[in-house]
């Protein structure tokens, strides 16, 4: 009897093992050869699904995407009955900082894929996407907070949204470079939440 194929984690397979490539040299030499043997698989395998490398590469952006959205998910879930919203923000700016072998090879590999997406419409339009989606998200989240009382009313949700977003990729360049060290990316990110919740810390 033929051995049965799980599509679904062979495309897992194949994207993983381009996110590897992708952060360890980029994108542009990166062939659909190289994902196969950095895979284990045969090449007749990733032409069986995926027929082009951009097609390929769309697949592997979207997969490190909901990877990094879903380890958000769960460092939330540990926190119990619903976190203040200065946690959650914590959460996710800390979740986004290149500090564990995960976050450093998903940051690695989106300033690969940003690179590729400056001349790839598609990569551009899922940018476009998910980007927007998650300002949208935060803004709802501090807006919230604003209505709660854990902000000050004068501050506009929107625009803090897209400078905390902002900051986790300033300290990972520093990070990998090795002129910051973990606990310093996340005291700046401390010092930022303590002046924009003030005294909310719970």
């Amino acid at each position: 009897m033929p051995k049965q194929v799980d599509h679904e984690a062979r495309r897992t397979q194949i994207a993983e093992a381009l996110l590897r490539l992708a952060s360890r040299g980029g994108l542009e030499a990166v062939s659909l050869r190289d994902v196969a043997a950095e895979a284990g698989i045969s090449m007749g395998a990733v032409q069986h699904y995926f027929k082009s490398k951009e097609q390929m590469l769309l697949h592997a952006m979207d997969h490190v995407t909901k990877r990094a959205g879903e380890r958000i998910v769960a460092a939330l879930s540990q926190q119990g009955e619903r976190p203040s919203a200065r946690k959650i923000v914590r959460t996710v700016m800390l979740e986004m900082l290149a500090l564990t072998d995960d976050s450093r090879m998903e940051f690695l590999t989106h300033l690969a894929f940003f690179m590729r997406a400056l001349g790839s419409p598609e990569l551009a339009a899922m940018y476009r996407e998910w980007w927007p989606e998650l300002e949208r998200w935060l803004t709802g989240e501090l807006r919230t907070a604003q209505e709660s009382g854990e902000l000050p009313p004068g501050l506009d949700p929107a625009r803090e949204a897209e400078i905390l977003l902002s900051i986790p990729d300033g300290l990972s360049v520093g990070l990998l470079l090795g002129h910051r060290t973990g606990e310093e990316a996340i005291a700046t990110i401390d010092y930022h939440l303590d002046r924009l919740f003030g005294g909310h810390r719970s």
